[in-house]
């Protein structure tokens, strides 16, 4: 077993505090270029090795690379953040005794550097030789939804016998054995305009009919809540004045399994309009596929296990509803396991934070959990037709009613 010694612990604090303080909303090519460039030289300063910056649409990819054999466990995460900048004069780097605070403390500069610290423990222990295969990537758009990363996270995970993905653990340091899969759409109404005070027999009302979806599209999701269909954001109209010829309403659905994916996919695209001149238009399709249960199960009973014999408290699973990398990963059939990061709260909230009494439990978890794996790996799953398929799907655009 690989432990955490207190002086490591503290420069860890140090670091933590440098990329807390540089700021990498996603949607900033300048900050995420410069967090980019500062993880890779907080990285080869942990773990003595150059990263390659893989820049792909202006989003700066970082990735760590052990050796040149076979892909064995990647470590993933990402350095993009929902928040934008200047938000450190409001919310400001600070600790309050167990308490480290500020944006992108928990969601995820923290699990950032418990993957390289990690990564780092494992060369000193078992050196370079034997951790030949074994990677860290640090994408930089996962908040909005991988859209350039995807290709690479599948591309390096499709082949590895592991993955460990750093998104923050439950709030009592739970990890992530399944999260829902993630769906988007956006329905187009196409009405026709006419004069609403003249002649509104005219014109197709584009916000009646959009509203008729929109209790269609409600009735879709189960009534557990295990699939959740969630129409959303609704625009239509242009002036009072006028039959609207547009409308629009964005859906959001969650779900477990593959086989209930498709079945709202089917759902959507089986909508026909209540008028019978309006036509409607689906935007958009499934954009990550569930991380089954299954794909965690085996990983989570070795590091459950590690966690025992390191004197750990017990550790315990959670599922989620919300999507990560993770997805994908085990979208391409490779085990994984998610929030190995900090154990805080409040991310994307402005009480964002994370405890430092439980870095040290995630790094030396992590690093012998590694170091297990390269030794005995875990089986893979078996193939899954339907999952492969909800897999290579991106997001599409389709008449659904003529």
């Amino acid at each position: 077993m690989i432990d955490f010694p207190q002086e490591r612990a503290q420069t860890f604090l140090t670091q933590f505090r440098t990329l807390v303080e540089c700021e990498s909303p996603s949607n900033d090519p300048r900050s995420l270029a410069a967090s980019a460039r500062l993880i890779a030289e907080i990285g080869e300063q942990i773990t003595g090795i150059r990263p390659h910056i893989r820049t792909i649409e202006g989003f700066p990819h970082v990735h760590f690379q052990v050796g040149t054999g076979p892909r064995r466990v990647l470590l993933l995460g990402h350095h993009d953040t929902v928040w934008p900048r200047g938000t450190l004069a409001s919310i400001p780097w600070s600790v309050d005794g167990d308490a480290v605070s500020g944006p992108g403390t928990d969601d995820m500069k923290g699990g950032i550097l418990i993957a390289l610290h990690a990564l780092g423990a494992l060369l000193r222990h078992a050196g370079e030789e034997q951790l030949d295969g074994v990677s860290v990537l640090i994408t930089a758009d996962e908040e909005l939804g991988s859209p350039t990363s995807r290709p690479l996270i599948e591309e390096l995970s499709r082949d590895a016998e592991a993955v460990l993905v750093f998104e923050s653990g439950g709030p009592a340091g739970q990890v992530k054995v399944a999260r829902k899969g993630v769906a988007i759409y956006e329905l187009e109404v196409v009405g026709r305009a006419a004069h609403a005070g003249v002649e509104p027999d005219r014109g197709v009302n584009a916000t009646v009919e959009v509203s008729h979806q929109v209790l269609a599209i409600d009735r879709i999701g189960t009534p557990d809540g295990s699939t959740t269909v969630v129409p959303a954001v609704m625009q239509s109209g242009t002036t009072t004045n006028t039959v609207p010829a547009g409308a629009t309403v964005g859906v959001d659905s969650r779900a477990i399994t593959v086989a209930e994916q498709e079945r709202v996919d089917r759902e959507l695209r089986g909508l026909r309009s209540v008028h019978p001149a309006a036509e409607l238009i689906l935007h958009g399709g499934i954009n990550r596929p569930p991380l089954e249960e299954r794909f965690a199960a085996d990983i989570f009973g070795r590091a459950r296990e590690i966690a025992a014999a390191l004197g750990h408290p017990p550790l315990e699973v959670i599922r989620v509803g919300g999507g990560s990398d993770a997805n994908f990963t085990a979208g391409v059939g490779t085990p994984t396991l998610d929030g190995l990061g900090t154990v805080g709260g409040g991310s994307h909230a402005d009480d964002e934070h994370a405890l430092l009494s439980w870095i040290p439990r995630r790094v030396e978890l992590t690093a012998s959990l590694v170091d297990s794996l390269l030794r005995d790996p875990v089986a893979r799953p078996a193939a899954d037709d339907r999952l492969r398929r909800v897999s290579q799907r991106r997001a599409s655009l389709r008449r659904v009613s003529p």
